[in-house]
């Protein structure tokens, strides 16, 4: 996956704003909290992180090319090393999920003020 095509899917989204963390790492948040991170230069480049439901994230790692990612795990994220194993049609309905995700856990202010 690489940073500019990840941009062009998500970045319409109400309130997605993208910059770059960790100095290897193009970071995607609604009202500043996370919802994607694509390695986009050094060990790693390309794989794709992101949060799901508690009920997949067990799926989810389960299948080849999934892992728990690291630091993140704990807060039910998932890792991709390569996202070419996903179809797109799915990849882009897990990144629109962990959207949706984070976004509920916002206050009901922002929530209504991101209403697509």
């Amino acid at each position: 996956m690489d940073g500019s095509r990840l941009q062009d899917w998500v970045g319409g989204w109400p309130g997605v704003e993208s910059s770059i963390k960790w100095e290897n790492d193009l970071v995607f948040t609604v009202a500043g909290k996370m919802f994607c991170v694509v390695c986009v230069q050094g060990e790693g480049v390309g794989s794709l992180s992101f949060k799901v439901e508690d009920e997949r994230f067990l799926e989810l790692t389960g299948r080849p090319g999934f892992i728990p990612a690291p630091y993140l795990a704990r807060a039910r994220w998932v890792q991709m090393l390569d996202s070419s194993r996903v179809p797109v049609k799915e990849l882009k309905a897990l990144l629109r999920r962990s959207y949706e995700l984070v976004r509920a856990k916002l206050p009901k202010k922002t929530q209504r003020e991101l209403a697509d």
